[in-house]
């Protein structure tokens, strides 16, 4: 078997799964779940209705690389999205469609890692979406966990790193907006991860899928092609971006995103890809391409969760320093108590659900990032976050 199998830890909802175990929660309250990212906003309408409209081509084989009309589409918002000269992003050499950015950062160590190679490190923050980790061990590679301390903004410290690991560094993944933390990468970030990258030869991977989920007062997050583009890397050598439809347009079971970014990388993730089978469904692409045309309904998100960032942060703000993040829908938050307790006995005296932060980390020199925090997804109603804010004072 796969020896990487051997290294993975259980999944955070897996382990979640088993902290529920034996546990009751009041049978007189409905259970708030906010331990997931899962968008409870009803998918647009112009997704469903396109969807409906198109599942006669269920019975089509879907194309690797997709449809024309589904790249130039993603082609148009990139170059709105990111201030883009017209056709930067070709959409023949440099967008793939993906289902999910979860497949595609799961798939992308296998292009780039090379067994036989000394660089076999694959740069991660941490704490970090899981996937990454998993990636990097099953396609043969060995983590190298960035300190993302809260005196840096929860961002990689890189100008820690010695060049000892960056010389055997394969690639990078950042994740701007973050998960959990929502924190931002800078243009000062970019340009020292990609002076890194072009002195030592690496690939940087940015999993963007929070992006769109901004405070419209503050204004969108920078993205590295946008950071590229203004910096003289035209043609975003060394870097692919990774977006979702999952988060921006509430429809995460459509399973619908892209990669863009240099031509050569995505040539060879082609490659790979041809051989893999993840070929985006007739039907979801031309969901897709509604979705991608339209920014009304991704308005409404952003207030949505502002909305909700607001009547919580009222909420514990007296009892607990929140800082409510620029973008994206989570609050990481530091308790005074256990992280792991505090969440089972939130949900067995109150019925809510939510991640312990130390199912997000990993322990390095004694320390795991996440001890004493915890993820709330702010996707629930405003009522029910209210709700759940109110429990959690309760409990603390």
């Amino acid at each position: 078997m796969n020896p990487g199998l051997k290294q993975l830890h259980r999944y955070p909802f897996e382990k979640i799964a088993e902290m529920k175990k034996g546990i009751i929660p009041p049978s007189d309250r409905e259970l708030i779940n906010l331990s997931i990212g899962e968008p409870k906003l009803q998918p647009p309408k112009i997704v469903l209705e396109s969807l409906a409209n198109q599942l006669i081509t269920a019975g089509k084989y879907p194309t690797t690389r997709g449809m024309t009309e589904l790249r130039n589409t993603i082609s148009e918002w990139t170059t709105r999205r990111f201030n883009l000269d017209p056709g930067q992003t070709n959409p023949d050499t440099q967008i793939l469609p993906v289902n999910g950015t979860r497949e595609a950062l799961f798939s992308i160590a296998n292009t780039i890692l090379d067994k036989t190679s000394t660089k076999h490190l694959v740069g991660l923050p941490n704490p970090f979406y899981q996937i990454y980790e998993g990636a990097a061990l099953l396609a043969g590679g060995v983590p190298f966990y960035f300190d993302c301390p809260a005196s840096n903004s929860f961002l990689p410290q890189i100008e820690s790193v010695p060049n000892t690991v960056w010389e055997k560094m394969a690639f990078v993944y950042v994740c701007s907006p973050g998960n959990p933390s929502g924190s931002m990468m800078r243009a000062y970030d970019y340009e020292k991860l990609l002076e890194l990258a072009e002195k030592f030869n690496f690939y940087i991977v940015a999993d963007e899928c929070y992006s769109e989920l901004y405070d419209d007062a503050k204004g969108p997050p920078l993205g590295l092609l946008d950071w590229c583009n203004s910096y003289g890397n035209k043609s975003f050598k060394r870097c692919l971006v990774m977006h979702s439809l999952s988060k921006r347009s509430s429809s995460p079971g459509l399973r619908s995103g892209f990669v863009a970014g240099d031509p050569d990388l995505i040539s060879d993730y082609y490659q790979y890809r041809t051989y893999h089978g993840g070929a985006m469904p007739i039907h979801v692409q031309y969901a897709s391409i509604a979705a991608w045309s339209d920014e009304e309904h991704v308005i409404i998100a952003r207030e949505f969760y502002r909305n909700n960032f607001e009547s919580v942060r009222q909420v514990l703000n007296d009892h607990i320093e929140i800082t409510v993040p620029d973008a994206g829908f989570y609050l990481w938050i530091e308790l005074p108590i256990d992280d792991i307790s505090m969440c089972k006995n939130l949900f067995e005296k109150k019925g809510v659900l939510l991640l312990p932060g130390q199912y997000l980390g990993r322990t390095l020199d004694g320390c795991n990032p996440g001890k004493n925090r915890v993820r709330i997804a702010l996707v629930e109603s405003r009522e029910r976050c209210v709700s759940a804010a109110e429990s959690i004072l309760s409990i603390i």
